[in-house]
């Protein structure tokens, strides 16, 4: 059952790729109190973010790197969404989302392998 409509992922989508092509909080901070770095050796996109952080909260962060629509633009969305938080929230963020996003490729895998099974039933 669907509670979306195709005007809802259409905003979406544009939504997704705004922050794409117009990156919020793109660059690098001088002297961050934090900054990490990681790739994806399996597409080669790379991440890298610097935050500074007084009295726990990020009071300012950015994101560098190179990759896809999605990496670029998570990078983007979550770099708003942690700004003013705390670190300790900011850990905390639910992976549920990730869930949500990932859900159309676990329902292929799932759906290919029980296809696969149902078809060596019927051999």
């Amino acid at each position: 059952m669907s509670t979306g409509t195709a005007a809802d992922d259409q905003f979406y989508r544009e939504y997704i790729l705004d922050h794409y092509k117009n990156p919020r909080n793109f660059g690098r901070l001088e002297k961050p109190d934090i900054t990490h770095e990681e790739d994806n050796p399996l597409c080669g996109d790379v991440v890298g973010m610097d935050f500074k952080v007084a009295d726990g909260v990020i009071e300012d962060i950015r994101f560098h790197g190179r990759g896809c629509a999605i990496s670029q633009a998570s990078a983007s969305l979550l770099t708003e969404r942690l700004k003013g938080m705390t670190l300790e929230l900011g850990i905390e963020i639910s992976p549920a989302r990730i869930k949500c996003a990932l859900l159309s490729l676990k329902v292929l895998k799932v759906g290919a392998y029980g296809l696969a099974d149902e078809d060596e039933d019927e051999e």
